[in-house]
Order: structure tokens, then sequence, then C-alpha cells
């Protein structure tokens, strides 16, 4: 089985930081690309940032300049450091990734980390 766990998140200050990583764990042969979704209350599953095995990187419109997406391909986690936070940022923020295990594709999800950012 894979699995992706979450740590990080919490409260913070609007203009303050949080960082909020995820490592895939079990037996897979590879991992394609990795990333961040966050879901409001009421409202949709967005992206937030992806990266890509060259390392190239998505953001969405919201987040550019604010947020950075990192990866470590050794240690098979992903990483969004979150700067200039504003309480629209406060979400559900839950990882994925696209991976490669018994001959087939798949996309996993992490468990969900709050992060609450206060005005």
């Amino acid at each position: 089985q894979v699995q992706l766990v979450q740590s990080g998140g919490g409260l913070v200050q609007a203009g303050g930081s949080l960082t909020v990583s995820c490592v895939a764990s079990g037996r897979f042969e590879y991992i394609d690309y990795m990333g961040w979704y966050r879901q409001a209350p009421g409202k949709q599953r967005d992206l937030v940032a992806n990266i890509f095995t060259g390392n190239n990187t998505n953001y969405a419109d919201s987040v550019k300049g604010r947020f950075t997406i990192s990866r470590d391909n050794a240690k098979n986690t992903v990483t969004l450091v979150m700067n200039s936070l504003i309480p629209e940022d406060t979400a559900v923020y839950y990882c994925n990734a696209y991976i490669y295990r018994a001959h087939y594709w798949d996309t996993y999800w992490g468990q969900g980390t709050r992060v609450t950012v206060s005005s």
C-alpha cells in the first residue's frame, strides 16, 4: 500500500508563515508529479501548486510569489512553504502524488492538514 502522510500547518496570524510537508511511504516504483490542493469550507478542492520530476513548478495565481513548493526525490517528500499568509488561505490542505506501483499509475492523497490564518 502507498500512504501520503502530512505534517505541519496550524494557526497563524495574517502576514505570518507556515510549512506543510508530506512523505510518501510504502512500496512503489516511481513518483511523477507531487502537489498540494486546498479546500476551504463550502468550496471545492483547488490546486495550490504542483511540482514535476524535472522540478518544474506550477502555482495558482492566488499564491504566486507567496508560496514555494519543493520536493526531495530521495526522501519522497514534498513541502509547501507559505509566506505572507492571508485569511483567504484558510483551508484544509491536501498533498497528492501520481505514483507508479504494480504496473499501474494512480493518484494518492494525504489525510489533510488544517491551516488557519487569523486577521
